[in-house]
C-alpha cells in the first residue's frame, strides 16, 4: 500500500507543470482580447450604413 501511495504522489507531482511560463499565458490572453477588440471595433458602424 505504501508503494502505491508513493507512486501516486510522484505521478501527481509531475502533472502540475505548465508548458510555458505563467507570463506567456498572460501575454497570449491579452493579445487575444485585443484582437477581439479590434474585430469588434472594425464593425462599429455596420448598422448605420443602410
Amino acid at each position: 500500500m505504501h508503494a502505491a501511495l508513493r507512486l501516486a504522489e510522484e505521478a501527481a507531482a509531475g502533472a502540475h507543470e505548465l508548458p510555458f511560463e505563467p507570463a506567456v499565458f498572460g501575454v497570449l490572453g491579452f493579445g487575444g482580447l485585443v484582437a477581439l477588440l479590434l474585430v469588434t471595433y472594425a464593425f462599429r458602424s455596420v448598422g448605420t450604413r443602410h
